[in-house]
C-alpha cells in the first residue's frame, strides 16, 4: 500500500487536491482503481490538518500520513521543539512513538532516539518518514515497549511516554491509571532503565490528581500554543522529593511567554477595586492555578478571590491580555441601558452568574469591535462590569 501511495501520479493528485473538500472528492470516480479511494482521501485530509501544525512534513515530498485522527492528536512542531529543549544527554527511548513528531525533534538534540510503537502500520509510516526527513539516528522498534525495554536492557538518559486513555475509561475522571501504558503502576519499572522521565498528558488531567499518582516529579510544564493549552509535560527525576516547579508556557510564532513558580497551595491574594489597568492571565497560567504567585511577581492585586483577574495603576509586560479600564459600572439596569444595551463589544465572563450568550441575548449585545467588556465580581462580592480598551 505504501509503495502504491508513493507513485508520482498519486502524489501529484494528492497535492493538486490538497485544498479540496474531501467529502465531495469521495463522490467522484476513483482515478486509481488499483488503490482504495479512502486511502488516497485520507492522505489529502491528513495533509490539510498538517499544513499549519506540521509544516516540515507538509512541505516535504514523499511523506506519508496515518489516519487524520492520528494527525489531530499528535504534537505540533512548535510543541515538539519545546519538549526537545528540555532533554539533555545522548539517548532517549520513546515508549509510545506514534507519528514521531516529538522523536524527530528529540533526534536533533540527542545522538540516539528509539521509537517504540505497538501499531505496526504506524511504526512503518514513522520509519518511512524519518528516512525521507533524513533523521538517521532514530531506531524504530515495532511492538510492545515493555518488551523492548526488557530486551534492550540498557540505560537511557531519558524515557518519554505519551499514554493514551483506554476506551473503557470514557466518562470517568481522567486519571493516569486509566491510560495505556499504566504509568503509575509501571513507574518503578521504568526507573530501572533511566533517571529521567518525561510524560506527556492531555490538559484535561488535573495537576493535583497527577501528583497523587506519580512520585519524583521535578517539574510540570503547562504548554499552550497561541493561548490554547495543548499538553502537560511531567518531568520526573529518580529520587526527587522536593516540591515541583510549575512552568506555564505560551508558545507563539513571535516567541514564548513563560512564568515559573514552585508548586504550592495558592495563598490568599491581596484584593482591591479596579485600578487603571486590567490583566487577564493566559490559558497556561489559568491551568497552573498559580494566581497568588503571579500577583506577587508582577505586583498586581486581584479583583476577587475567584475572578482570576488582576489590576494595577501601571502598564506592564504581562503573560496574558492587558486592558485599560475606561468605565467601572455596577450591574444594574440604568447602567446597562446607557453603556451596554444594543452596543457592539467583546464579552468576557469571570466569576459571574450569567454566561456570555445569556448576556448577549438579554442586553442585545453584538459581538466584535474594539470594546472589551468584562462581567465579573468585585472584592465585596458585588456584580461589576468593566468596559475596557485593549492595550
Amino acid at each position: 500500500m505504501f509503495t502504491a501511495l508513493l507513485q508520482p501520479e498519486v502524489q501529484t493528485f494528492i497535492r493538486q487536491h490538497q485544498n479540496d473538500d474531501v467529502t465531495k472528492l469521495a463522490l467522484q470516480k476513483n482515478p486509481f482503481p488499483q488503490l482504495p479511494l479512502p486511502e488516497i482521501l485520507n492522505q489529502i485530509a491528513a495533509r490539510q490538518k498538517a499544513k499549519d501544525k506540521l509544516p516540515t512534513w507538509f512541505n516535504t515530498e514523499g511523506v506519508l500520513y496515518p489516519s487524520r485522527i492520528s494527525v489531530e492528536q499528535t504534537s505540533s512542531e512548535i510543541a515538539a521543539k519545546y519538549k526537545a529543549a528540555l532533554v539533555s544527554g545522548s539517548s532517549l527511548i520513546d515508549l509510545t512513538g506514534g507519528f514521531g513528531i516529538d522523536d524527530f525533534y528529540f533526534s536533533k538534540k540527542l545522538q540516539r532516539v528509539a521509537h517504540c510503537e505497538l501499531n505496526l502500520e504506524l511504526s512503518a509510516i514513522a520509519k518511512h518518514n524519518f528516512d525521507v526527513l533524513g533523521a538517521q539516528n532514530i531506531q524504530c522498534i515495532p511492538g510492545d515497549s515493555y518488551e523492548a525495554l526488557t530486551t534492550l536492557n540498557e540505560q537511557w538518559d531519558w524515557l518519554y511516554i505519551d499514554p493514551s486513555r483506554r476506551n473503557d475509561a470514557k466518562g470517568k475522571v481522567f486519571m493516569l491509571a486509566d491510560c495505556l501504558p499504566n504509568v503509575p503502576e509501571l513507574l518503578n519499572f521504568y526507573f530501572g532503565f533511566t533517571k529521567n522521565i518525561m510524560i506527556k498528558t492531555a490538559p484535561l488531567l488535573d495537576i493535583s490528581a497527577g501528583l497523587s499518582e506519580l512520585h519524583s516529579v521535578k517539574a510540570i510544564h503547562i504548554v499552550a500554543v497561541n493561548n490554547e493549552v495543548k499538553e502537560l509535560l511531567w518531568i520526573l527525576e529518580k529520587g526527587f522529593k522536593s516540591a515541583p516547579m510549575l512552568v506555564a508556557a505560551d508558545l507563539t510564532r513571535d516567541g514564548k511567554k513563560i512564568f515559573e513558580s514552585q508548586y504550592a497551595q495558592d495563598s490568599i491574594p491581596t484584593l482591591s477595586h479596579p485600578k487603571k489597568y486590567l490583566y487577564e492571565p493566559n490559558s497556561a497560567i489559568m491551568k497552573s492555578g498559580t494566581f497568588s504567585a503571579v500577583g506577587n511577581h508582577y505586583n498586581l492585586t486581584k479583583l476577587h478571590l475567584h475572578s482570576q483577574l488582576f489590576t494595577a495603576d501601571e502598564s506592564i509586560d504581562f503573560p496574558g491580555r492587558r486592558f485599560e479600564i475606561q468605565h467601572v459600572l455596577p450591574y444594574s439596569k440604568p447602567e446597562m441601558r446607557q453603556y451596554i444595551e444594543g452596543k457592539k463589544m467583546n464579552i468576557t465572563v469571570r466569576n459571574f452568574p450569567l454566561k456570555t450568550e445569556e448576556l448577549q441575548k438579554k442586553w442585545k449585545i453584538k459581538d466584535g469591535g474594539d470594546v472589551y467588556t468584562f462581567f465579573t465580581t468585585n472584592k465585596e462580592g458585588e456584580k461589576t462590569v468593566l468596559i475596557c480598551r485593549k492595550v
